[in-house]
């Protein structure tokens, strides 16, 4: 079975998770696709297989080699993105791609254009997977999951090829910030990972945001319109006044690289309460901190003119996992002669977001991020290239065969 063969099998299954449920899996279309991966990696003859009821599931390939080696582990998630639904996935191969416009859905008139995503003309003369324009594809990170699975296939189908004991991960929840806070860290048993949850080919990724969020809840008085004046509170238009005073150009659609911003994404009101939700992102500590002192010291300007009004509840999600990468930087070395033995030159970036890596690396699992090989990922537009996801599952098994070397 090829790697395209298990990510069209894999799509089929709708894991978007939901972040409302406070279960684990989220959703139990997670937990019924683990249970399908269960049965494929014992059909395959890996050990120690476990899937827990958070929905982990676990395996090891033995090694196949007499030396001491460090055991090196593969994380993929389980679930899609909530941002758009993933159920009756329809894909299609669009095979040689031309560098034209691809028509996903023709009743609907939703066309993947070059002019939109020149991204696409990376991609002339291969064969891409793209979706029929009413769902999402999944290869965030159903495709990491394909080319985990077929590396270790390939691996037991080459015995030549040596390697130390090997362990694989897929966890439920990534998507909602979840992923790695049930993740047993001990129980894998790995010296350090790498998650397959990338993007095009060749990233690799080992520092990510700092994150918060930020949940500013403002309250009003109604009185009525007729007689209100110097009476009504309307919290709608102090939460517009609190908007604009943050900076404007701070935002995700004005920064990229390592420029932080805040993130209006969520904005529920009426005159007598209204509710902003932020999420807070930068790549430096210091910057970081000083970004949530700064809501903080609005909240504040805010209640000097109308005292007692707006409050503010603040929540680290997860910090930038350089810190726990550099120490360790042979792992990032590793990877980066997989990718070249593969053919494909290492783009080592920042994340603009964040990953189980980041989450598992303060867990004590040190854990960079790799390229699953998807693009547009987490809407109608997604797409792989099949030439890809071949390209991720090499550069496993390179990395495999390093690591004993």
């Amino acid at each position: 079975m090829t790697v395209t063969d298990r990510f069209l099998s894999y799509v089929a299954f709708d894991t978007q998770s939901d972040e409302e449920t406070n279960m684990t899996p989220s959703t139990p279309g997670q937990m019924v696709f683990a249970k399908f991966l269960k049965e494929e990696l014992e059909k395959m003859g890996l050990e120690e297989i476990s899937l827990d009821e958070n929905g982990y599931l676990m395996a090891t390939l033995p090694a196949n080699c007499d030396k001491e080696v460090p055991v090196v582990g593969f994380i993929a998630h389980l679930d899609t993105s909530p941002d758009m639904s993933g159920k009756n996935v329809k894909p299609r191969i669009v095979k040689n791609y031309n560098g034209e416009d691809i028509t996903l859905n023709q009743e609907q008139g939703i066309l993947l254009t070059p002019a939109e995503f020149p991204e696409l003309l990376n991609y002339i003369g291969q064969d891409l997977i793209v979706t029929d324009g009413t769902t999402l594809l999944g290869a965030d990170d159903k495709a990491g999951i394909a080319e985990i699975v077929s590396a270790v296939a390939y691996l037991q189908a080459h015995p030549e090829i040596k390697h130390g004991k090997i362990r694989i991960a897929f966890n439920p929840d990534e998507e909602i910030g979840q992923g790695a806070h049930k993740f047993d860290v001990e129980r894998f048993g790995a010296e350090f990972a790498y998650t397959m949850d990338g993007g095009a080919v060749g990233e690799l990724e080992y520092e990510n945001f700092n994150a918060a969020s930020a949940k500013v809840t403002i309250l009003g008085r109604n009185v009525h319109p007729g007689t209100a004046k110097h009476k009504m509170i309307n919290s709608m238009r102090v939460a517009t006044q609190f908007i604009v005073m943050l900076p404007r150009w701070e935002t995700p659609e004005h920064t990229e690289g390592y420029e932080g911003f805040y993130h209006l994404v969520g904005m529920e009101g009426t005159v007598e309460k209204t509710v902003l939700t932020y999420i807070i992102r930068d790549h430096d500590r210091a910057r970081f901190e000083s970004r949530k002192r700064e809501i903080e010291h609005l909240v504040r300007k805010t209640n000097m003119e109308f005292p007692g009004s707006t409050s503010v509840e603040i929540k680290d999600q997860y910090y930038n996992m350089r810190e726990k990468i550099e120490p360790v930087m042979h792992i990032i070395e590793v990877a980066e002669k997989a990718m070249r033995e593969a053919g494909v030159e290492p783009k080592v970036q920042p994340i603009r977001g964040g990953t189980d890596g980041a989450q598992l690396s303060f867990k004590g699992l040190p854990c960079p991020n790799i390229f699953a090989g998807g693009e547009n990922f987490h809407g109608r537009y997604e797409f792989v290239a099949i030439q890809a996801m071949e390209k991720a599952t090499d550069v496993v098994v390179n990395i495999c065969r390093l690591v004993a070397e």
